[in-house]
């Protein structure tokens, strides 16, 4: 008996406790990311780092920590061509591999050079990360669990920003190199988790079906399902229906890379889906948050004038306030939808930058009036915070990966990641520059970018949430001229539509009442190698 259980797949672990688990990895994929992406913040504005790196100016720090941005747009790049055939587990091993030698690397530094190609190192791993964490947790989770547990990834992803701010406020009192080598080597904890629990998890049902592999995708849905669920359970066929309906027709009308930069996508709605998916990220580095991500530290002590020691302490305090209203969102994400959440958070951000330029431009810190001032800008920094956390934190890595096709999800969610990290370069390459050069009046371009994206999300994308993956293919295939929103209920309803829930209805009811699916098998599609070599016709 206990040699049988041993050989258990998952330790022996099904349903609600294997969900969790892929949920740690996912989650601690995007802790790391978080953290990564916060410790510079503290890093930057402390004496041993400044000086071993020669006193950079204002442009030379915005290299060093924006370069960084330029490695994760690579390696979301790299995911694009390579991923798919890999698979998810194993793409995700090779990122934190990668992520790694770049955490070494730049605890190792002594000079620019050194720390800008540990940067860049650091960044192909984290790229590859970002965009397969979120599509494995998309297709392994239950479509009711999905939009959460993204959301909560995301939160944990401010987790560890916050974790990178407390950690580099204290040892900010201490001295020599330890006070910035410590945090970013700690880094590498939680690649350690990742490679423990990332090789035992079950990779993506989704995939493997779409690969051919239909025994074990059927075996992962079993084990994701539990509740002594077997293969031949209604809601197991019915599953594996949805996949591979979903797969044969993907498949028939797939077009390559190729034929999709020629505009020949067929019915699929596939170039305006990657650009819909796409979007959502370059909206989230524009409406302004890392501006402050990278840089709150700087951010008060040059705007509104704080000493260094107290720049750290709000930057960390403000962390801890950005995570607890995350929650909020978390509890929002189903109920709200993904429109109505992006385009609440855009306004009240938007107010919030006003607020802030209006108070900065009167602040300075030799008179009580300019005193008072600088601490309601500061204060509008945390609102603006509470703003993003419940609204525009998760929704970006979520909707690329629901809004499109099978075919193209980690294509989709690759060019989507990549999209935020070349425009999160942009943004963190100007700041520093900006905050010096415009003073307050840097601040109202992200004022701007907020209230531009309100009208743009409620014209042109549609809702996601309380759908199936596969609702969205029927969606653009039934309605092909889709493009603004508003003139199809279905598209923008945050309920499901009824008629898939009918569709699934028949569905089951067919499946009790003949035991097989209508579709066949999936192992009479052409694997996704053979249709990325032809081209579409």
């Amino acid at each position: 008996m206990g040699a049988t259980d041993s050989k258990k797949p998952y330790f022996g672990m099904t349903g609600a406790s294997l969900n969790i688990w892929v949920a740690v990895a996912c989650t601690t994929a995007m802790t790391l990311f978080g953290y990564d992406q916060g410790v510079f913040g503290g890093i930057i504005v402390t004496d041993s780092f400044l000086e071993t790196m020669g006193n950079p100016d204002s442009g030379l720090q915005g290299t060093i920590v924006s370069l960084y941005d330029i490695g994760c747009f690579a390696g979301a790049m790299i995911t694009i061509v390579f991923a798919e055939r890999f698979g998810r587990k194993k793409w995700l091993i090779f990122g934190v591999i990668i992520m790694s030698i770049g955490a070494i690397l730049q605890t190792s530094a002594f000079t620019v050079a050194h720390m800008i190609v540990a940067r860049l190192v650091t960044g192909v791993g984290n790229g590859m990360n970002t965009s397969t964490a979120p599509v494995w947790q998309s297709e392994t989770a239950k479509a009711s669990w999905r939009g959460g547990l993204i959301v909560f990834s995301m939160i944990m992803n401010i987790a560890g920003f916050s974790l990178s701010n407390w950690m580099t406020y204290g040892l900010s009192f201490v001295s020599g190199s330890i006070s910035w080598r410590f945090p970013i080597a700690f880094q590498l904890v939680f690649s350690v988790i990742l490679l423990v629990t990332v090789p035992w998890l079950p990779e993506s049902p989704r995939w493997l079906i779409a690969h051919g592999r239909e025994a074990e995708g059927t075996a992962v849905l079993v084990a994701l399902e539990g509740e002594g669920a077997t293969a031949d359970s209604p809601q197991i066929l019915n599953q594996k229906l949805e996949i591979i309906e979903a797969v044969r027709i993907e498949r028939e009308q797939s077009p390559s890379w190729g034929a999709i930069l020629r505009g020949k996508t067929g019915n699929t709605g596939m170039v305006k889906r990657l650009l819909l998916g796409s979007g959502t990220q370059w909206m989230q580095q524009l409406v302004g948050i890392n501006v402050t991500s990278y840089y709150l530290p700087l951010v008060l002590q040059n705007s509104v004038g704080l000493s260094n020691t107290m720049s750290r302490l709000l930057a960390a305090c403000n962390s801890v306030s950005y995570l607890i209203f995350s929650f909020i969102g978390l509890w929002l994400i189903e109920r709200a939808g993904r429109r109505k959440m992006m385009m609440w958070g855009a306004a009240g951000q938007a107010v919030c930058y006003a607020l802030i330029s209006g108070l900065l431009s009167q602040a300075n810190g030799t008179t009580t009036r300019g005193q008072s001032f600088g601490a309601g800008a500061t204060t509008f920094f945390f609102v603006y915070y509470v703003f993003f956390g419940i609204c525009w934190q998760g929704v970006p890595w979520l909707y690329p990966v629901e809004i499109n096709s099978l075919s193209m999800r980690t294509k989709g969610a690759a060019l989507a990641t990549g999209s935020n990290w070349i425009s999160n370069y942009i943004v963190v390459q100007i700041t520093p520059t900006g905050i010096q050069n415009l003073g307050w009046k840097f601040y109202l371009i992200w004022m701007i970018f907020n209230a531009a994206f309100v009208p743009l999300i409620w014209l042109f994308y549609p809702e996601t949430a309380n759908r199936h993956l596969e609702d969205i293919d029927k969606l653009y295939r039934d309605n092909q001229g889709l493009v603004f929103v508003l003139g199809c209920k279905e598209a923008y309803q945050t309920e499901r539509p009824q008629r898939y829930i009918d569709a699934d209805r028949e569905r089951e009811e067919e499946v009790r009442g003949t035991g097989v699916p209508a579709t066949g098998s999936v192992k009479d599609i052409k694997s996704v190698e053979e249709i990325e070599h032809n081209e579409y016709v």
